[in-house]
């Protein structure tokens, strides 16, 4: 095995990681102050941002939480479902591709 001479100058392409968009949907059960509390912990938003959001939920049915990495949205919608499971609320999180 040999190693690359380091004076070489090669171009390398390195293609940006696809973004995933994680979204929150409207229930009739989980309380308002539940999704903005869920929304500041999870995806650091401020109480203003957090609160932005839920009302999206609210009145548009769903809300943009952010834009992440597969892998990161996987996280965030795995975490959100785990603190709605804990606190008794049926509170739907899912990503989709931008």
């Amino acid at each position: 095995m040999t190693l690359a001479d380091p004076k070489a100058k090669e171009k390398v392409k390195l293609k940006a990681p696809k973004l995933y968009k994680v979204l929150l949907y409207n229930d009739d059960y989980t309380s308002m102050d539940f999704v903005v509390a869920v929304i500041e912990k999870v995806f650091y938003k401020t109480e203003e941002e957090a609160t932005q959001i839920m009302l999206s939920v609210h009145e548009k049915g769903r809300g943009i939480c952010g834009e992440y990495t597969a892998e990161v949205a996987e996280t965030k919608v795995h975490i959100v479902h785990e603190f709605s499971q804990n606190a008794g609320y049926p509170l739907l999180c899912t990503m989709e591709e931008v």
